[in-house]
């Protein structure tokens, strides 16, 4: 489940709220147990997503680098070739 939260500091084009957003809910799914809460635990659930989203939010805006932006595109091609070594083995 937690495969799909990604690094989402010194990218460019930078992050978005969806991507941050996403990553916030996949890691509200893990630790809660849920992936779809129940009626009774939606609300809690909800706040702790934007709770997670907003937090994470203020420490991207906060972070500082002297390191050039990475491009995506180049990463995720990277990852590709990981996975592809992976699969030949």
């Amino acid at each position: 489940m937690c495969r799909s939260i990604h690094t989402l500091y010194n990218f460019e084009p930078p992050s978005t709220e969806e991507d941050v957003r996403a990553a916030a809910l996949q890691y509200v799914r893990k630790i809660s147990g849920f992936t779809k809460p129940s009626r009774a635990n939606e609300e809690a659930f909800a706040r702790a997503v934007d709770a997670v989203a907003d937090a994470s939010t203020r420490l991207l805006d906060e972070l500082v680098t002297t390191a050039p932006p990475r491009d995506r595109e180049a990463e995720a091609a990277k990852k590709r070739a990981r996975w592809l070594e992976r699969q030949a083995v």
